[in-house]
């Protein structure tokens, strides 16, 4: 049997941290269930300790960090994330872990699908597809609800995951990780229902929005460099060439070169176009050497084997 940990990032959840225990303890009764308190001010720490679970603290704030000190700290076959406002649906564990068995696979995206109206905010709804359809444009379509905080992973997985960022963008980093490796994944519908009385959402729709696009843009830049330095190279080029045209044509006509500095400016940002193309064909390079490496430190990891752990 595989040892299964179930991991709950929690920040002031003592209205909802009680019953996410007893639900996955009741579904998953021989998982360790752990509970990573970051400085919450209530009752949280005391309630999920009551309920049975694990209890540790990351003093770093935010998501990512909890999420990281959980990658690193606990050791299974099998990990299942989960937030812990009891908003997601504990019945569909058992289903998320045996498709990954099933697989193999090495991540199984629990896609939400709102059992009532006040779920799923219309803002957060839009917000999670405009992001999921940038990610799934650049980095592969395989995924419909990328800010989904329901997965199953894999040991291989976990251990190799770098774990960069700080906030709830850590949604989009568990994402592009299992894409750029092209991982074998799934995506299964699970139940999303209203937080119990009491229990408040920590994400802001626009300054947690913000955050999740600069955080694409700049796993773009760093896992995509040619794609990202192209486009700045294009906006240079077309840039400098629309305002060279008009002069071009002047000088034809009259044998003069009018508005000189236009003309500079023109050609120092026909020079940066160049520029950015350079960097985007030295930092392809470079990258791809990075993704080697993180491809044979995810080789490093055993796959585990069903079969043999009987």
């Amino acid at each position: 049997m595989p040892a299964i940990a179930v991991l709950i990032p929690c920040y002031n959840e003592q209205a909802a941290i009680s019953k996410v225990v007893a639900d996955f303890r009741r579904v998953l009764p021989h998982a360790a269930i752990y509970v990573y308190d970051n400085n919450s001010r209530d009752k949280t720490v005391s309630v999920a300790r009551e309920a049975g679970a694990i209890v540790r603290a990351e003093p770093l704030q935010g998501k990512g960090n909890v999420v990281r000190r959980m990658f690193a700290d606990v050791e299974a076959d099998i990990y299942v994330l989960v937030d812990g406002d009891a908003t997601y649906d504990a019945d569909s564990a058992p289903l998320m872990i045996q498709a990954l068995l099933d697989g193999p696979l090495d991540m199984v995206n629990g896609a939400r699908q709102s059992t009532t109206v006040n779920a799923y905010r219309p803002g957060h709804r839009f917000g999670n597809w405009m992001l999921t359809s940038m990610v799934s444009w650049i980095f592969g379509n395989r995924f419909t609800d990328m800010l989904s905080g329901y997965r199953v992973f894999s040991r291989r997985y976990v251990k190799s995951f770098p774990a960069l960022s700080a906030g709830f963008e850590t949604e989009t980093e568990l994402t592009v990780h299992a894409l750029e490796l092209r991982m074998p994944t799934a995506e299964i519908m699970t139940p999303y229902q209203d937080r119990p009385p009491g229990s408040v959402s920590k994400l802001s729709t626009f300054r947690d929005g913000f955050r999740i696009l600069w955080t694409i843009v700049v796993l773009v830049k760093e896992e995509r460099p040619m794609l990202f330095f192209l486009i700045l190279s294009a906006l240079f080029a077309f840039t400098s060439i629309g305002l060279i045209i008009p002069i071009l044509v002047k000088f034809l006509e009259t044998g003069l070169v009018p508005r000189m500095p236009t003309a500079v400016l023109s050609m120092g940002l026909m020079i940066v176009a160049f520029l950015s193309l350079t960097c985007g064909l030295v930092l392809d390079t470079v990258t791809r050497g990075r993704q080697e490496m993180k491809r044979m430190r995810y080789l490093d990891m055993p796959a585990f084997c069903p079969d043999k752990k009987g």
